[in-house]
């Protein structure tokens, strides 16, 4: 890969073409003729690297590559020697001779950003700390596929973490607005906020935070949550006591418009964050939210690996 490689470490390096992201995606999805024969990624490999178990990213890229006529290899931690007995440059260095893109779900960002800068192939970030891109790109995907029903602000219950801060980026780059409630001490990062609320200001979208959910649900077309207690924090005493008052069930969703979409990215911690009850509603769009990481990640690969191809594709369908 030439030097002019893309990586993807948070969803507004491609907020430009997010829209044809989705788009591409969407067509792929639907396309029950001419999708079958389609396989831009033949001949190449793309390598999954996991610090965290997975299930979703794991499946979901590991069918998508296949889908395209790749190969994909996963490498879990154990196996590799990131950051132990060889440096994330050299590591980037070498699998650069090998593959022909890179995803990697970590748990710091600033890995991830180690091996984009010293690979000479595309990077996804499959999950980071600090940003979750691909899960954005299929939530946004969900919301379009529902059009014109969704009626409201994108709003968010819960931690401001990874999740909500590229579902931000993401959503205001749409022409969403975006309303979020965290516990005190819970709020985003201030620099992805400040990121976030430069591209609403150029879209026309609103972001408002809160730490009253009611507030924020209040005529919202989307609800969105996720876990409390995130993967790596069960260590920290005290913090899902801080979520008193943050569960999204029957009364809080009532306060949304009738039509609302309820999202989370799974795994739910079902009697936590969100009841049965809501989860299980025929508001809820999970499982399509969990079906759509596949071919939005697909349309990414597509897109940094083989971009004529992708182009292609987007013009003829």
């Amino acid at each position: 890969m030439s030097g002019n490689k893309r990586d993807l470490l948070a969803i507004d390096d491609f907020r430009g073409e997010l829209a044809d992201i989705i788009e591409w995606a969407i067509r792929f999805k639907n396309d029950d003729g001419f999708a079958e024969d389609f396989r831009p990624l033949e001949g190449m490999s793309i390598g999954s690297i996991y610090e965290k178990p997975s299930t979703r990213t794991r499946v979901s890229f590991e069918v998508g590559v296949r889908k395209l006529g790749g190969q994909p290899l996963t490498l879990l931690s154990n196996d590799i020697q990131l950051g132990k007995s060889e440096s994330v440059a050299d590591t980037a260095a070498v699998l650069s001779r090998y593959l022909d893109g890179i995803t990697y779900r970590c748990f710091g960002h600033d890995t991830v950003e180690e091996l984009a800068k010293h690979s000479t192939v595309p990077v996804i970030n499959a999950l980071s700390d600090l940003h979750h891109p691909c899960q954005s790109a299929a939530d946004l995907m969900t919301i379009t596929e529902h059009g014109d029903s969704v009626k409201g602000h994108i709003a968010w219950v819960g931690d401001g973490n990874n999740v909500l801060h590229d579902l931000m980026l993401a959503g205001v780059s749409l022409g969403h607005d975006v309303k979020y409630a965290t516990p005190e001490g819970y709020e985003p990062d201030p620099d992805v906020l400040k990121r976030a609320l430069a591209i609403a200001e150029e879209s026309g979208a609103r972001i408002t935070g809160t730490n009253d959910p009611v507030e924020a649900v209040t005529g919202a077309g989307v609800i969105y949550t996720d876990v409390f207690v995130s993967m790596g924090e069960e260590g920290l005493d005290g913090k899902f006591a801080d979520f008193d008052g943050f569960q999204v069930n029957e009364d809080l969703v009532s306060h949304a418009h009738p039509d609302y979409l309820f999202m989370h990215c799974l795994p739910a911690h079902r009697g936590e964050e969100v009841t049965d009850g809501v989860v299980d509603s025929a508001n809820s769009v999970v499982f399509d939210q969990a079906e759509n990481r596949m071919w939005a990640q697909m349309s990414l690969l597509t897109m940094m690996c083989n971009p004529a191809a992708w182009e292609t594709y987007l013009e003829l369908s």
